[in-house]
């Protein structure tokens, strides 16, 4: 049984043993070497989380001139937001599990056919309904993704940077968020939403050959899994990555299949550390997917032309790159959680400034800076805090919960943030409610204990 502190920094056990088949699959002590396989693994999730970052957040870019366009209103447009961010939840909750028995790479595959497909749908859709439908299933797709990158990313990181590996891989998303916008500030009024939407349809279409050639699957699920022809892929990916071949696959291990799937987050210990983890992911997604659904329409109702909006939302996901970087490299030193509460802490500071303050366009643009780098950079340091609680057999299943259930947070948000414009209700007070949350997942992710290192 697992050992937990209350106090530490992240530290996960490695995935793999090749002295004695009969050690446990996550008793192998790695280096802190990385090797080119290692670093194309985690280049390519970065690169896949780029295009995630491009799907989700490019809704929030073209919606003004969707509005416009269709006369939609901020109550209908909230649906819309909600519609791909529920679609993340199913995918988080029903689909992502299943990489704890079929594969990671099978399943990310899978994910990128179906969100190409719905993208393309939203692209040629003719009514609010069908678009609905389309970010549903293109949600599904992201939030599959997600949590099976994380893991195989922490499966594949050395181990005295796999922290930062976890946490650089999210910088992703707000690098594809933030080219995503300055291209469609560029090219939106000559070309359309529609016209931005099929591009990014494209996109994730172009990936689909290129994760297939480049992206290897899980060792961790080839040596506990062991499907057909397992030792030998597992040896030609522990050459890859400087690690001596197997003799012979590990005997499966009882207990670890007893401890897989959602049963493993609540057994040997972690039952309180996963409440807990799933109450700050559900209240940091409250605000953060709030944060950016609105922050452009919000821009505009601060009084930034729609033009100088747009940029504050790609100026909002620099600061999220930022804030992402650099919580991974600071927790290879400090304790995570502490740095996640006060990133937090922070995050409510900047949001309060943000909508209580009159300030030239500079200053706004510097604070929706500040408040990416805050809020995303605290939130995405429960990707790798997550990583870190579960042990290889649950992780997919733990992160894709933690972030499904939290998904409760991210429908919410961007619908009680159409309901408060609709209802006339001023900034100050809007920015106010939403600083709330994220204080309260800093302090449920302070509570949370950690599994000692091996």
């Amino acid at each position: 049984m697992a050992s937990y502190s209350a106090s530490g920094t992240v530290s996960v056990r490695p995935y793999v043993t090749v002295d004695n088949p009969a050690t446990p699959i996550s008793a192998l002590a790695s280096d802190s070497v990385w090797t080119a396989r290692q670093i194309l693994v985690v280049a390519t999730c970065f690169i896949l989380n780029m295009l995630d970052g491009m799907d989700v957040l490019i809704l929030s870019y073209i919606a003004p001139a969707l509005s416009s366009d269709w006369q939609v209103s901020p109550e209908s447009l909230g649906v819309v937001f909600s519609a791909g961010l529920a679609g993340m939840a199913a995918g988080g909750l029903l689909i992502a599990p299943l990489a704890d028995r079929f594969g990671r790479r099978k399943l990310i595959l899978a994910s990128l056919v179906m969100m190409a497909a719905a993208m393309f749908s939203s692209g040629i859709a003719t009514s609010i309904g069908e678009l609905i439908a389309s970010r549903f299933i293109v949600g599904i797709g992201i939030g599959t993704v997600l949590a099976s990158m994380a893991a195989l990313t922490a499966e594949y990181a050395p181990t005295k940077h796999r922290t930062f590996a976890v946490g650089f891989l999210q910088a992703g998303y707000p690098v594809g968020a933030t080219l995503t916008g300055f291209v469609v500030a560029s090219h939106l009024s000559e070309h359309g939403w529609q016209a931005m939407l099929l591009a990014a349809a494209a996109l994730c279409a172009i990936a689909i050959p290129i994760v297939w050639l480049v992206l290897p699957e899980s060792i961790a699920f080839l040596l506990s899994r062991q499907p057909k022809g397992a030792l030998q892929k597992a040896n030609r990916l522990l050459a890859s990555i400087g690690q001596p071949q197997l003799d012979a696959l590990p005997p499966q291990d009882v207990s670890e299949t007893r401890h897989a799937g959602v049963r493993g987050l609540l057994t040997e210990g972690r039952a309180r550390s996963t409440i807990l983890l799933w109450l700050a992911i559900t209240f940091s997604f409250m605000t953060l997917y709030f944060v950016i659904s609105w922050i452009p329409k919000l821009a505009v109702e601060a009084g930034l032309p729609a033009k100088d909006a747009i940029y504050a939302g790609a100026i909002y996901n620099i600061g999220a790159f930022i804030g992402t970087s650099s919580i991974g490299l600071v927790a290879m030193h400090f304790d995570l959680r502490r740095l996640i509460l006060v990133y937090m802490a922070l995050a409510a500071v900047a949001l309060t400034v943000f909508g209580s303050v009159a300030m030239p366009l500079a200053a706004t643009l510097g604070t929706a800076f500040l408040i990416g780098v805050f809020v995303q950079g605290g939130f995405n340091g429960c990707y790798p805090l997550a990583a870190s609680l579960y042990p290889p057999e649950a992780r997919g299943t733990g992160i894709g919960w933690a972030m499904g259930v939290g998904r409760i947070g991210a429908v919410i948000g961007p619908m009680l943030g159409g309901v408060l414009l609709a209802a006339k209700v001023s900034l100050p007070v809007i920015f106010g409610i939403f600083a709330v949350p994220v204080v309260l997942a800093g302090i449920c992710v302070s509570l949370i204990r950690l599994p000692k290192a091996a």
